[in-house]
C-alpha cells in the first residue's frame, strides 16, 4: 500500500479545531485569528453550563479564534464563504471549556446520529480537539464531536504518526443545531489531561471540523504542508496557561472503578454437557498525587471483552492478540512506552490477578514502571523465520517493565527492561536502547526537507521454554538480539522511507509481540507526489506514484532448538511493487500495486515466484453510507502446507451504512466479507478460508443501545491433486447480543448472551454476562 495511502486514517485523526463563540467585534477576531488561540482565565463560579448554547456571560469576554485552512480535499478551492468557524477558549481551576461556533449555509444537509463511541469519521459533521499539555510535540490527546454529541478519543503519537483509540477520556460535550450551522460546547477535565510539574513547555493545541456535505472538506486551524512528518506539527501554542498550570499542578485526583460480573455458562461436547455460574467483582484504582505523576492499580479485573464488536469466547486471553487495546491499565501511559511493537505489547496480558502502576512526567523526561500477576491460559508466541510457535501457558506469570525516555530540541533518548517470569519455571528478560532524532518543525519554509531518523536495540536472555508435552519447564539460558532502524526523508513532492530489522535466532520478548525470529528485513517505500490530474474526464485531488520494495532473508542459527542448522541468507519473502494512489471525489480513494514477489514456505524450499495485482479503495457515496472499503490480491498464490503455488487471491470487502431513525433514534450497520483460496489442479479450491461478519447496533440514547453481532468462518482443505494432503473442514458460528446502558463517563451496566459452536466437531458454548461498572 502506498506510503500516503497508509497516512490516511492518521491524517483524518490528527487535526483537531478549537471552540468557538460568539464573535464579540469582528476586529478582535481578526486580530485574534492571526494571533492563535488564547486562553480566557475564569473562576469556577463563571464556568458556562455545558449545554452548547453560547449564551453564558463568559463567552462574551473570551477572545476568539478564526483563522482556519482547508486541508482536504486537496482539490485546490477555497473553502466556502458560508462554512465560517470561531473557537474560544475558557479555563479555571478544573477543566478547559472550548466553545465552538459552526456557520453553514445548507444547514439543512449537515450529517450527525448517534453512533458508537470512537466511530465519528468524516461521513459525519464534527469538531475535534487535539492538546498536548507537554509542548514536545511528540504525543497529543484528542477528542471528536459529532452533531450527536457522539465522541471519539484517544492518543496520537508523532514518531509513527498514528491514533490509538484505545483510551477514553471523562469530556463532556453539548450541541445546539441552528438555522444557520450549529453551537459546541466541550468541557475537557484537567485531571485527565498528563503535564509536568513545573518548567513545561507551552501548551500546544490543534482544531478540526468535518463538513461532509461539502465533498468531504476538512477545515484545521493551521495551514497544510505536505512534508510534514506528522500532523502533530500543526499543533500550535495557546497563550494564557501559565497562571493555570500554577494554580492546579498540586490538585489531587482519585478515581475508585469498581465492577461486579456475574456469569453463567453452559458448553457440550460429543454429547456431554456441563454448566456453570460465577461472580467477580474487580477494581481499579487511578490516582494523581499532583501533576506530574500518576499511580495506577488493578485488582481482578474481568477482560471478557463483552463490550467488543468483535465476537470473542469466554477464552478471550488466548486471542487477546487480535483485539484492540481498550484496558485503562495499560493504556495510562502508552505515549511514555513510545516503542516498536516487538518492545511491550500489553494484549500479551490476558487475564491479571492484580497490577501496579506508576508513570513520572517532567519537562525533560518521563518514565513509567509496571508489575503484574496473569493468570494461566494466555498465548505464548515464539518467532521462527517460517513460522510462528503458539502453545497455551498453563502456569500464572509476572509480567515487569521499567522505561525511560530523555527529550531534547529534536532527539529522544530512552531505555527499556522488561521480564516475563514463569511460577515454577525460567524467564524470560529483555533490554533495551533507542533513540530519535528528527529535523525541521512545522514552521519552516516550504521547500525545506523534513528528515527523522530512530533506532532500537535489544537484547534478550531466555530461561522459560515447553516440553514435548507443551508443560513450562526451565532450560539452558539462550540469548538474542534485536535491531530496528528507520530513516524518513519528506519534502512537499517526496516521502521516502527506508527501513532495516533484525530479528536474531534466539531472541524472544514474551512481554512483546516477535512473530518472527531469526530473520533480518529491508524495506524501501518511496512515493513521488505528483498532485492534481485530470483523467478521462475525471478530476483527481491527488495523485501519487509508489514503488515499494522489501526483502526478508534468514540469520543462520547454531546449537539446539528450532533454529539450530538453519543456513543464513536464505530468501523468505522478496517483494517489488510499484503502484500509484489517488484520491477524487466522493470521499474516494483508489491504490493498486503490481506485485512481482517471491516466497517460500519452508527451510530448504522452493523459493516460489507468487506475481499478484493488488488493489484497494474506499469511498461514501451517500449520506446513509458511512465507507465502502475494499482490498483485493489476485494471482498466484502461495499455500505454504502444500509448498506450492496456484491461482488465487485475497479478497476483502466492508460496507458501513448508517440511518436516522424516528424518536432520534439510530441504525448502524457494518458488514465484513472476506475469501482466501489457492486453486489445486482438479477444478476446485485446495484451500479455502471464509469470514463473513453482520454488525448491528441500534442507538435509542446517547447513553442506550442494543449491538446484535453475527459470524460464521468456514475453511477447509481438499485434494489439491498434488501434495496428497490430509483433507479437513472448519465452522465456526458465533452469535451475540449485547443491551448496555451508560449513566456517565465511567458508569455503566451490561447484559449479553453468546452462543458459539462448531457443528462439525459437535461442540457448542452459551453463556449470560451481567456487567456492572461503576466509578467514584
Amino acid at each position: 500500500m502506498p506510503r500516503s495511502l497508509s497516512r490516511l486514517p492518521s491524517f483524518l485523526l490528527s487535526s483537531c479545531v478549537l471552540p468557538g463563540a460568539l464573535l464579540a467585534t469582528g476586529a478582535l477576531a481578526a486580530d485574534e485569528g492571526r494571533r492563535g488561540l488564547h486562553a480566557f482565565r475564569i473562576t469556577g463560579a463563571s464556568a458556562p453550563v455545558i449545554d452548547g448554547r453560547l449564551d453564558d456571560a463568559a463567552w462574551q469576554r473570551a477572545p476568539v479564534f478564526d483563522a482556519f485552512h482547508k486541508h482536504a480535499p486537496r482539490d485546490g478551492k477555497p473553502p466556502g464563504a458560508g462554512v465560517r468557524t470561531a473557537v474560544q477558549l475558557l479555563v479555571d481551576d478544573d477543566a478547559l471549556v472550548f466553545g465552538i461556533r459552526a456557520w453553514d449555509d445548507r444547514s439543512e444537509r449537515m450529517r450527525g446520529v448517534l453512533a458508537r463511541r470512537d466511530k465519528v469519521g468524516l461521513d459525519q459533521d464534527f469538531i475535534g480537539i487535539w492538546i498536548d499539555p507537554v509542548g514536545h510535540g511528540r504525543a497529543a490527546q484528542f477528542v471528536r464531536v459529532n452533531l450527536a454529541g457522539v465522541l471519539t478519543d484517544g492518543l496520537h503519537r508523532a514518531d509513527g504518526d498514528e491514533s490509538d483509540l484505545g483510551p477514553d477520556f471523562p469530556i463532556e460535550a453539548a450541541v445546539a443545531r441552528l438555522p444557520d450551522g450549529y453551537s459546541m460546547e466541550v468541557r475537557w477535565p484537567l485531571s485527565s489531561l498528563r503535564f509536568p510539574y513545573t518548567g513545561g513547555k507551552d501548551w500546544r493545541v490543534l482544531v478540526e471540523r468535518s463538513i461532509p456535505h461539502a465533498d468531504g472538506a476538512l477545515l484545521v486551524s493551521a495551514p497544510l504542508r505536505t512534508d510534514a512528518l506528522s500532523h502533530l506539527a500543526f499543533l500550535r501554542d495557546v497563550a494564557g496557561m501559565d497562571d493555570t498550570v500554577v494554580a492546579v499542578r498540586d490538585c489531587r485526583f482519585v478515581e475508585l472503578r469498581p465492577e461486579l460480573t456475574v456469569r453463567s455458562e453452559r458448553s457440550a461436547a460429543d454429547g456431554v454437557g456441563s454448566r456453570g455460574r460465577r461472580a467477580e467483582l474487580g477494581l481499579e484504582v487511578n490516582a494523581r498525587p499532583r501533576a506530574d505523576w500518576v499511580l495506577n492499580a488493578t485488582l481482578n479485573p474481568d477482560y471478557s471483552q463483552v463490550e467488543l464488536d468483535q465476537p470473542v469466547s469466554q477464552g478471550a486471553g488466548n486471542i487477546a492478540l487480535s483485539l484492540p487495546e481498550k484496558r485503562g491499565f495499560f493504556l495510562e501511559s502508552a505515549d511514555v512506552l513510545g516503542l516498536p511493537l516487538p518492545a511491550f505489547y500489553s494484549r500479551t496480558v490476558g487475564d491479571p490477578d492484580w497490577g501496579l502502576r506508576a508513570t513520572w512526567r517532567s519537562a525533560g523526561a518521563d518514565a513509567t514502571a509496571m508489575h503484574l500477576r496473569d493468570a494461566e491460559g494466555g498465548l505464548v508466541l515464539r518467532g521462527r523465520p517460517y513460522e510462528t510457535f503458539e502453545a497455551v501457558q498453563p502456569r500464572a506469570t509476572t509480567a515487569s517493565l521499567v522505561r525511560m525516555r530523555w527529550h531534547g530540541d529534536g532527539l529522544l533518548l530512552g531505555a527499556f527492561a522488561s521480564q516475563r517470569a514463569v511460577e515454577g519455571g525460567g524467564a524470560n528478560d529483555v533490554v533495551g536502547v533507542d533513540a530519535q532524532w528528527r529535523s525541521g518543525g512545522g514552521d519552516t519554509g516550504g521547500d525545506h526537507a523534513q528528515r527523522q531518523a530512530g533506532i532500537t536495540v535489544m537484547h534478550s536472555r531466555t530461561t522459560a521454554g515447553f516440553d514435548e508435552a507443551m508443560q513450562p519447564v526451565r532450560g539452558a539460558r539462550r540469548s538474542g538480539a534485536y535491531l530496528h532502524g528507520k530513516y524518513v526523508h519528506s519534502t512537499e513532492a517526496w516521502w521516502n522511507e527506508f527501513s532495516l530489522e533484525a530479528i536474531g535466532p534466539g531472541f524472544v520478548n514474551d512481554n512483546g509481540f516477535v512473530p518472527q525470529a531469526g530473520i533480518a528485513r529491508a524495506t524501501a517505500e518511496v512515493n513521488r507526489m505528483l498532485g492534481q490530474r485530470r483523467v478521462a474526464g475525471l478530476e483527481l485531488y491527488e495523485f501519487e506514484a509508489h514503488v515499494g520494495l522489501q526483502e526478508t532473508r534468514t540469520l543462520s542459527g547454531h546449537g539446539a532448538g528450532h533454529d539450530a542448522g538453519q543456513p543464513g541468507g536464505e530468501v523468505v519473502e522478496r517483494k517489488v511493487r510499484p503502484g500509484f494512489w489517488l484520491s477524487a471525489p466522493g470521499q474516494t480513494e483508489f491504490w493498486t500495486q503490481l506485485g512481482f514477489d517471491r516466497q517460500r514456505g519452508r527451510r530448504g524450499g522452493r523459493l516460489h515466484r507468487t506475481p499478484a495485482l493488488h488493489v484497494g479503495g474506499a469511498t461514501v457515496p451517500a449520506p446513509w453510507v458511512s465507507r465502502i472499503a475494499f482490498e483485493a490480491t489476485l494471482g498466484r498464490q502461495l499455500d505454504v502446507d502444500a509448498d506450492r503455488v496456484g491461482p488465487g487471491g485475497n479478497v476483502t470487502l466492508d460496507v458501513g451504512l448508517r440511518f436516522a431513525l424516528a424518536r432520534g433514534w439510530a441504525l448502524e450497520l457494518d458488514h465484513h466479507l472476506n475469501r482466501a483460496w489457492v486453486q489445486g489442479t482438479l477444478g476446485h479450491p485446495a484451500f479455502a478460508d471464509t469470514a463473513w461478519r453482520w454488525l448491528a447496533n441500534l442507538h435509542l440514547s446517547p447513553r442506550d443501545s442494543v449491538r446484535l453481532l453475527a459470524q460464521n468462518t468456514w475453511a477447509a482443505r481438499r485434494d489439491d491433486g498434488v501434495s496428497q494432503l490430509e483433507a479437513w473442514n472448519e465452522r465456526e458460528v458465533h452469535r451475540s447480543l449485547l443491551v448496555r446502558h451508560l449513566w456517565r463517563h465511567g458508569r455503566a451496566v451490561s447484559a449479553g448472551y453468546v452462543d458459539e459452536k462448531r457443528p462439525l466437531a459437535r461442540e457448542r458454548s452459551k453463556s449470560l454476562t451481567l456487567k456492572l461498572q461503576w466509578e467514584i
